[in-house]
């Protein structure tokens, strides 16, 4: 099983509902979706995953963005109404943060009958290993979400999913130039055989969080893809006219245009190399939004195909 982390930022939110629209998202594939924003985009694309009898997981003490102010906007009421009677429907796992109210968020859950072997819970800090036996003691979560690292795995057992962000994250958008191709991921080769339940990670977005975007100098685009002996390696595709902010589309084609050339020798075949290859031959311009919005929907589609194929 495959959970990946995604922020419920417009663009991510587009990228799973399209996904589920074009049934192009595999069973074998659980979301893990932190909300950061109450809005009408995330409610659609839960309904979407509810309509189509998907599981996806959603966080209910989120760490970042202003879901929580928002929820206190009373021109949000109707939103965050939607989104908490959501919660109830059985493709909806409720999921916690490991935090020090991690036993207050479980005992509320389970006054609303949400039981603790039915959760997701994810522990990110070494610091709050104590809080999650504290909390959890001898029951055991649906789903444990911990990094792949020692003291997290002596005293984390049950169900547990690994969780390593493989995004290689640079400083500017330019700094791809130099990097061709590199090493992503492995964990859907070994994870079984390193005792975990399935494999988590942060997508091509990488678990950095920001609020705000800004105007780059360089666009890149990052594509993920399977090498001869299965290894996910990720492409980077970036622009030469970098010298200022300017001309945005200018910027888009020309990282396209590697991206278009590169793969007729990769051969990928998915939606949102489809659309990258449209957008680059109409010679229109998406926005940097969508761009991220293919990207993750072309990696969702690949690890779908992948997992499909190999489940038992």
């Amino acid at each position: 099983m495959y959970f990946p982390i995604l922020r419920g930022r417009q663009f991510e939110l587009l990228a799973l509902r399209e996904c589920v629209s074009k049934n192009i998202l595999s069973n074998q594939i659980i979301p893990i979706v932190e909300p950061v924003k109450v809005s009408s985009t995330y409610t659609k694309t839960v309904d979407s995953f509810i309509k189509a009898g998907k599981l996806i997981a959603i966080i209910r003490n989120p760490q970042v963005g202003s879901w929580i102010k928002d929820s206190k906007r009373e021109s949000n009421a109707k939103n965050l109404q939607q989104a908490c009677e959501q919660l109830k429907n059985s493709s909806i796992i409720s999921s916690f943060y490991v935090t020090p109210n991690l036993e207050a968020c479980i005992n509320l859950a389970a006054k609303n009958g949400v039981s603790i072997d039915s959760l997701l819970l994810l522990c990110t800090s070494p610091e709050y290993v104590a809080h999650y036996e504290k909390t959890v003691g001898d029951s055991r979560p649906l789903y444990n979400v911990i990094p792949d690292k020692g003291d997290f795995r002596r005293r984390i057992r049950p169900n547990r999913v690994m969780c390593v962000d493989h995004f290689p994250k640079q400083t500017r958008n330019i700094d791809y130039s130099d990097i061709e191709t590199e090493f992503f991921s492995s964990d859907h080769l070994y994870y079984e055989d390193d005792g975990y339940k399935g494999f988590s990670d942060y997508s091509v977005v990488g678990e950095e969080y920001s609020e705000t975007g800004f105007a780059p100098y360089a666009v890149a685009i990052h594509i993920v893809y399977f090498d001869e002996k299965n290894i996910l390696r990720i492409a980077h595709f970036v622009s030469d006219s970098n010298d200022d902010i300017s001309d945005p589309a200018r910027k888009f084609a020309e990282a396209a245009g590697k991206l278009v050339a590169w793969n007729k020798t990769i051969n990928l075949d998915t939606v949102g190399i489809r659309e990258f290859e449209a957008a680059y031959n109409a010679q229109t311009y998406p926005g940097l939004g969508v761009v991220k919005k293919y990207s993750i929907m072309h990696h969702l589609e690949l690890m779908s195909r992948y997992l499909d194929g190999v489940a038992k």
